[in-house]
């Protein structure tokens, strides 16, 4: 084995081996046509009496012989090298050169015992050209170069000392120093080829690494985006299936509260907590709800100028019994800043900032106040709570993610807050920001954009209106509802009943045509998501084709899903979503038929339904 050692210490692997004998074949084919033309030329220059037929039959042979090693080189190229045979496939190419070497070698003993000082100038300069060449072309596979200009230049150094001159042996001992040099060059040659080769081998195996990891990070992040339509699905699908009963259970009650026989202390109480569970539950879902309406990105900030002062303390008024019921310290900072943006999403970020403070705080307070600086208003929420450690700073604005509350604790939320505040705050274009010392507490910041001293901001409540005008604009209207839930009809009509109203109520929308056919109903209150895949805008805008004028509506939905939001909001009619406090639904049923005149009298029955016609 000493060539192939000699040019793969470590035996080269066999994939190296297929690579470089491909690039030497790749040289010996594109070097047949120079080769050929050079045979021809040396025939019919060194042609004389005393060599005619050994000179052709030297030619024959090295011609014949190139052609061979082109016609292997291709076979090779187009079939490739089984990996197991690159060894053997390595000596095939020794022998396949080595004849070669010797066909070039032989030109001297065919040509220099009777060739002129010019031809045999020729042949040496030939031969010492061939042998040169030969090093970048051969020197890939190096033991086929070395079997080659060794056969080459000691057919031509045995032929010069066989001459007896003192000159011709001088130069066949340079010949032996030519192919000393030669070699050693080839054999650098054959170390860069290995290098570059090798070198190729890694950039296309960290080509297809990094193929094969982008595939699997898309396969991830594919995976990750189907987990989340999923996961958006199930919430939209469970957020609906219980704002249904919980709805109608916020109707029951409002009838029970409303009653006219008065209820004793025990009836009371038990009342006041149906109550009170009925807000928590719907607390819940309105999280929920306000989770979705920003990955359904329909929300749309309503900027305008506004002092931040009220707004502080209308959130004191509304938190500051829970961080008393924990014995927590409550403080608002005065402040005189008036800033340029949503007033009730910033009351929303604010609201869950405050209520994620006064959750994880078990003693010390929560500081709510706002300090300029830079050109913005900065509000900021402090509280002396558990902390938050810096690894955790990013994570704890994803959904559903708590710190603390491995066991799932209904009354620590659903880790929803900082996510909504978040959101909100990215869909207005401010910024939140954190600081925390874990055990020392915390501080989330809100920036808000001043307010153009130039301008007014005109006070902002966001408090339901209420009062006796609400109660006459209701008394004898007539209602109609639309909802295939049978448990919500029946409470929406008692409870629009308590209020004065006459109540139709139907499950689908040609029941509703019929009814509105019969008696003109001055509002409509429909479910966004009817059966049959239709829509409570749809009922909606056939109701107002019927009746001929634009009937004050209503859209309740109970559905969450982010297209389903899309869809109601675009429907342009007022949009409630389950479970609708009483108060909402009578402030919202107020505004809708201010100045709307009472309907008609009923109207005879038709032959023929108007939904059929």
């Amino acid at each position: 084995m000493p060539f192939t050692r000699l040019a793969w210490p470590a035996q080269a692997n066999p994939r190296l081996l297929v690579e470089l004998q491909r690039l030497l074949h790749q040289h010996i084919i594109s070097s047949v046509i120079p080769g050929v033309l050079l045979v021809l030329l040396l025939v019919w220059t060194l042609a004389d009496a005393h060599n005619p037929w050994p000179l052709r039959l030297w030619g024959a042979a090295t011609i014949g012989w190139k052609l061979f090693s082109a016609w292997v080189g291709r076979q090779q190229l187009r079939r490739g090298v089984p990996l197991e045979r690159a060894h053997r496939n390595t000596w095939w190419l020794i022998a396949l050169n080595a004849v070669d070497g010797a066909l070039w070698g032989a030109l001297a003993w065919v040509t220099l015992s009777s060739s002129t000082l010019a031809g045999s100038i020729l042949v040496v300069a030939v031969i010492g050209g061939i042998a040169g060449s030969s090093m970048s072309s051969l020197s890939p596979v190096f033991p086929a170069f070395v079997a080659f200009v060794v056969c080459l230049l000691t057919g031509l150094a045995t032929k010069l000392w066989t001459l007896g001159d003192p000159a011709y042996d001088a130069l066949g001992v340079a010949g032996v120093l030519y192919t000393a040099s030669l070699l050693g060059q080839s054999r650098n040659s054959a170390q860069a080829a290995r290098q570059a080769i090798t070198l190729r081998f890694e950039n296309i195996e960290l080509i297809e690494r990094l193929r094969q990891e982008t595939a699997n990070a898309q396969a991830q992040r594919r995976a990750a985006e189907q987990a989340n339509v999923a996961k958006s699905r199930f919430l939209a699908a469970a957020s609906h299936d219980l704002r249904q009963p919980i709805h109608a259970q916020g109707m029951f009650l409002e009838v029970l509260g409303s009653g006219t026989a008065p209820l004793d202390r025990p009836q009371a109480e038990a009342l006041d907590n149906a109550r009170a569970t009925w807000q928590a539950s719907a607390e819940m879902l309105d999280t929920l709800l306000d989770f979705s309406r920003i990955e359904a990105g329909v929300i749309e900030p309503q900027r305008r100028l506004f002092a931040l002062q009220p707004l502080l303390h209308k959130i004191e008024s509304e938190l500051a019994p829970q961080a008393d019921a924990k014995g927590l310290v409550y403080r608002t900072r005065e402040t005189p800043a008036e800033v340029c943006a949503d007033p009730a999403l910033v009351a929303l970020v604010l609201r869950n900032l405050v209520s994620n403070a006064i959750r994880y705080t078990e003693q010390g307070g929560v500081l709510l106040g706002c300090r300029h600086q830079g050109g913005q208003w900065v509000v900021e929420v402090w509280d002396t709570g558990i902390g938050i450690p810096a690894s955790q700073h990013q994570a704890i604005f994803q959904e559903f993610h708590q710190l603390g509350n491995a066991e799932r604790d209904r009354r620590k939320g659903l880790g929803l807050g900082l996510a909504i505040a978040q959101g909100l705050a990215r869909a207005m274009g401010h910024t939140l920001s954190l600081a925390s010392r874990p055990g020392r507490g915390s501080v989330f910041r809100l920036s808000l954009p001043q307010a153009d001293a130039a301008q007014t901001t005109p006070p902002w409540d966001d408090n339901l209106p209420t009062g006796p005008a609400h109660q006459t604009v209701l008394a004898g209207r007539r209602v109609l509802v639309i909802d295939d839930d049978e448990a919500v009809r029946d409470g929406m009509r008692q409870t629009l009943a308590s209020w004065g109203c006459q109540c139709d109520v139907a499950e689908s929308i040609e029941q509703a045509l019929d009814l509105a056919h019969a008696q003109a109903p001055d509002l409509v209150i429909s479910d966004y998501r009817l059966r049959d895949q239709r829509t409570g805008a749809e009922a909606i805008d056939l109701l107002r084709t019927a009746l001929g004028r634009a009937l004050p509506s209503l859209l309740v939905t109970g559905d969450t899903a982010p297209e389903r939001l899309r869809e109601a909001i675009d429907s342009s009619v007022t949009l409630l979503h389950k479970p609708v406090s009483p108060a909402l639904l009578h402030q919202r049923m107020a505004e809708a038929l201010r100045g709307v005149p009472a309907s008609q009298p009923p109207r005879q029955q038709p032959t023929q339904p108007l939904s059929q016609g």
